[in-house]
Parts: structure tokens; C-alpha cells; sequence
């Protein structure tokens, strides 16, 4: 009895840690990309697993492009710095929501399951608009 209180509040401590779970995917990526993550800086490669609160900066001749769970497909292009705020995603459900901001630079998306889950659930956010998408092919830019 006692071996089996011991396993029970060893799971319980273990379900209430909180579980950083995957977004997405650094699919290709040009040298001068880095991703910011807990205030340190990660050199981006394909295959990088992305997470909420990601902030993807690139250099000035630098690319990126990101394919998250839901097939949403992003490219950031030269010079940006594009946060990951928010992203959830059930994929059993197939349903989510989406908060990306673009504080400088460009950022194309071709998106995914999110914007099929319900009316401007993938949203971006510029210094002085926000855009709530319904299922698009669309590119921002931010200048500085």
C-alpha cells in the first residue's frame, strides 16, 4: 500500500509540471536565423523543434521557413523578428488557436487546420494592427 501512495503522488507531481509540448518545425533555414528562447539564443537548423514563445529572428540576408502542426506553413523572411505568442492545437479535434506577432520584417503564411477550426483563430499582430485570418495565403510587413 504504502509503494503504491508513493506512485501516486510521484504521478500527480509529474502531471501538474508543465509540459512543453511542440508547435512546429524549422523546415529550411539560411545561415544568420536564431531562435530566442528563455532569453538565449538557439542557431537555427531543419529539423529545430519550435515552441510557444519562440521569437525567430533573422539577419539581413536570412530566411526561414516553419511548418507547424496544423500544416500551417510560415516563410519569415530577411532582417525580421517574429514571436511565436501563442499556439494550441488539438489534432484529434483538429481545432486551435494562433497568436503570432510581427515586431519587424516579413512573414508569409499559407495556413492550416487553425483557420478551418472557426472564424479568426489564427491571428497576427503588427506593431499597430492585428489581423485576424479565415484561411489564406498572405504576406505582412513590418517596417521599422
Amino acid at each position: 500500500m504504502r509503494k503504491l501512495s508513493i506512485l501516486l503522488a510521484a504521478t500527480a507531481c509529474l502531471a501538474a509540471q508543465p509540459v512543453w509540448a511542440e508547435i512546429g518545425r524549422i523546415k529550411n533555414v539560411t545561415a544568420g536565423v536564431e531562435v530566442i528562447r528563455d532569453g538565449r539564443a538557439i542557431s537555427a537548423r531543419p529539423g529545430l523543434k519550435l515552441e510557444e514563445g519562440d521569437v525567430i529572428s533573422t539577419g539581413s540576408r536570412a530566411r526561414v521557413g516553419i511548418t507547424f502542426v496544423d500544416n500551417t506553413r510560415m516563410a519569415v523572411g530577411p532582417g525580421s523578428r517574429v514571436t511565436l505568442d501563442e499556439y494550441k492545437y488539438d489534432r484529434a479535434r483538429r481545432t486551435g488557436s494562433s497568436m503570432t506577432t510581427v515586431n519587424r520584417g516579413s512573414l508569409g503564411v499559407d495556413s492550416g487546420n487553425i483557420t478551418r477550426s472557426g472564424r479568426d483563430r489564427m491571428k497576427v499582430r503588427t506593431p499597430t494592427s492585428t489581423l485576424g485570418v479565415r484561411g489564406t495565403t498572405f504576406v505582412v510587413e513590418v517596417s521599422e
